[in-house]
């Protein structure tokens, strides 16, 4: 019977009447105790992948063959399919997101086909794979990272067009407007038993580093404000809004440092000071440091309370679960505990799902790699580049001088001298002798950066050759070599330590970084600190990435909106055949104390 004023004050009197009728009877003790009704709760889990780099397929375009390295990884979003569809048998469809943290468009031949050889861009284009891919898999949301802007706006924007999910950064703003030029956030409701839903949301936040990285392509369209101010003005308003649990997914690890100096006020990797800095986060998906970190607790300053940080490993190689346990209190949901691990994506067989949906796209790249565009006197690798001088690097620095010269040619700076930098970016990488194939010399110059000429002095290269020296850990003279503990000194990865051609120099790996560049001259002189010289320089170097000193602010001479890759696949086409005893010389060497090391 309906519950009404009148049937309750009915039921009323009769409770009273029986309650007087059996004054002074002793009730059970049971009916004393009232036992508390369990309090209400409720789990999910929350996916994250990052820094997919343009991998589907457990496959190496640059070797045109399956994926592998020495801790045996696997990569692609076939892989990461399979683990996605066990946690949802696991834990139930409706109690999981999936979301990613950016850099997702860039790296592979795959995208790069997609973006470059047959753009998503052309009318009646295809669709990108990466869209293709992740939406066949139910992503419920991106973040933005720096090398979504790698082919310029126009080509973001289309596959933001073909993705089923929001792509999100709630730091990329519109330049003249500055209010965001994608979505700040995305709101998810996970159904419970218990009644009211739960509402999690998604804050996506994109690198600072965009506006030098890619100059280029955002200056004056976009701004990229830090990832801690927005945060902090977005977190309390996603609470306004009712948001139970907020997760951020950051295109940003987790150190506090940046790579580009004092280029802009920004951290890079910021992460972690997000955790620290802004209440109201319950956790953080991190990107854009390739490092895997499965659980990472930062504690927020203002609250005291934990936020747990993840980072899967890059490329696919593994899968981060937040999982998540609520508890209803005073009418609300509230977050009792937070967890994060990673699955390995080499655990499982890929999903015959994703590799069939893009087989084609698959073998159109793979045919295009192998295109033959000349020959090789002789082989080339990269084994030993890191700490010698070798032909494979010469290659690069004698396509990009010679670039440079002939762009300058007939001008005011024609007569100076051309230098060019260059870095081993993969010591796997190897031209063959005989038939050279677009996969090997692409495999040179993985990243898709652009070429620049700057104006440097003989005393500026000097600081800069003793800042790339760092990369060498200090080895007393007579001490034995290992050359698997020479190189990386504080971390510093292969790609910030610079090879320069047309000097000559010893790097004394006895001596303390920053005075290790010794007998340091120019066509056979002591490089003479006036002189000036003009730098063939990639634009992530000369726009700060790896903060090296003087290169950001020296004067720009001329740029090219080219990859480098692509000059170098030109450059081969023309030569019709790679001699490397008509480029290749020792320029530089490890000494102690002026005995060679090698």
């Amino acid at each position: 019977m309906p519950l009404n004023r009148r049937t309750f004050l009915e039921s009323s009197v009769a409770v009273g009447a029986g309650a007087a009728l059996t004054a002074g009877v002793a009730a059970p003790a049971e009916a004393h105790e009232r036992r508390p009704k369990p309090a209400k709760r409720h789990s999910f889990t929350v996916m994250g992948t990052t820094d997919l780099h343009g991998n589907v397929f457990n496959w190496d375009y640059f070797t045109d063959k399956e994926f592998d390295d020495k801790a045996h990884n696997d990569v692609g979003l076939a892989k990461i399919s399979t683990l996605v569809d066990q946690v949802r048998a696991a834990k139930g469809r409706r109690n999981t997101l999936l979301i990613d943290a950016g850099d997702t468009i860039q790296g592979t031949q795959l995208s790069y086909y997609y973006a470059k050889v047959d753009p998503i861009t052309k009318a009646g284009g295809p669709v990108h794979p990466m869209a293709q891919a992740m939406n066949a898999i139910g992503y419920d949301a991106a973040a933005l990272g720096n090398h979504e802007f790698n082919y310029g706006i126009p080509v973001l924007r289309k596959f933001e067009e073909q993705c089923d999910f929001p792509l999100l950064g709630a730091n990329a703003l519109d330049a003249k407007t500055l209010r965001p030029a994608f979505p700040p956030y995305s709101m998810h409701r996970m159904r419970t038993p218990h009644g009211r839903d739960v509402k999690v949301a998604i804050l996506g936040l994109t690198n600072p580093g965009i506006a030098i990285w890619d100059k280029a392509n955002v200056s004056g369209k976009m701004v990229f404000p830090g990832l801690e101010e927005q945060a902090a003005k977005w977190v309390p308003k996603l609470r306004s809004m009712g948001a139970d649990v907020v997760v951020v997914s950051a295109h940003s690890g987790s150190s506090g440092t940046s790579s580009y100096g004092d280029q802009l006020p920004h951290i890079e990797n910021a992460a972690g000071l997000v955790a620290e800095q802004v209440p109201g986060i319950d956790a953080i998906l991190v990107g854009h440091a390739h490092t895997e970190i499965p659980e990472y607790r930062v504690k927020n300053k203002e609250t005291g309370k934990d936020v747990v940080l993840s980072e899967p490993l890059k490329w696919g190689q593994r899968l981060t679960l937040f999982d998540f346990d609520l508890v209803w209190e005073k009418g609300r949901w509230v977050v009792e505990k937070v967890g994060a691990q990673v699955l390995n994506s080499n655990t499982v067989a890929e999903d015959p799902e994703i590799t069939g949906l893009l087989a084609d796209e698959h073998t159109k790249v793979v045919v295009y790699v192998n295109q033959v565009i000349g020959t090789s006197t002789v082989a080339m690798t990269t084994a030993d580049a890191p700490w010698k001088d070798e032909p494979i690097i010469d290659l690069i620095n004698v396509v990009q001088a010679e670039t440079v010269k002939a762009a300058l040619a007939g001008g005011a700076y024609a007569g100076l001298p051309v230098l060019s930098q260059a870095s081993c970016f993969s010591r796997t990488a190897r031209i063959p002798a005989g038939r050279i194939t677009i996969k090997d010399a692409a495999g040179l110059y993985p990243f898709e950066n652009t070429m620049e000429a700057r104006l440097m002095t003989g005393a500026q290269l000097k600081e800069y050759l003793e800042y790339s020296a760092r990369y060498y850990v200090q080895t007393p003279a007579g001490a034995p070599v290992d050359t698997a503990k020479l190189t990386n000194a504080d971390g510093i990865p292969d790609y910030n330590y610079d090879a320069v051609s047309g000097l000559t120099y010893e790097i004394d790996i006895a001596k303390a970084a920053g005075s290790r560049i010794v007998n340091l001259s120019f066509e056979g002189k002591p490089l003479d600190p006036a002189a000036k010289f003009v730098l063939a320089v990639n634009n992530y170097r000369a726009s700060g990435g790896g903060a090296f000193p003087h290169i950001a602010n020296a004067p720009q001479l001329w740029a090219n909106s080219d990859e480098i890759r692509n000059t170098i696949i030109q450059w081969v086409t023309a030569k019709g055949t790679v001699d490397p005893g008509q480029f290749a010389s020792v320029d530089w060497k490890l000494t102690r104390g002026g005995v060679p090391v090698f």
